[in-house]
């Protein structure tokens, strides 16, 4: 018996394995997810690649935070 697209259905085991084919690339994504996430949002990282556009952005932030008397 043919699907309506033109293929063969697939078996249940066929499809459990699809299944945890696609869980484990799931979970392959979001490691790789999570980790990009933290050195992004890292600030040491930023500092190390950035140093004098942070020590610039913390001048300015301090000047604007001071002159609000």
């Amino acid at each position: 018996m043919a699907a309506s697209n033109g293929t063969l259905p697939r078996t249940s085991a066929a499809l459990r394995e699809e299944i945890e084919r696609t869980r484990a690339d799931l979970a392959t994504s979001v490691s790789a997810l999570r980790e990009e996430v933290a050195v992004a949002t890292d600030w040491r990282q930023w500092v190390r690649r950035h140093p004098y556009a942070c020590v610039g952005t913390a001048f300015l932030v301090g000047y604007v935070v001071g002159s609000r008397r």
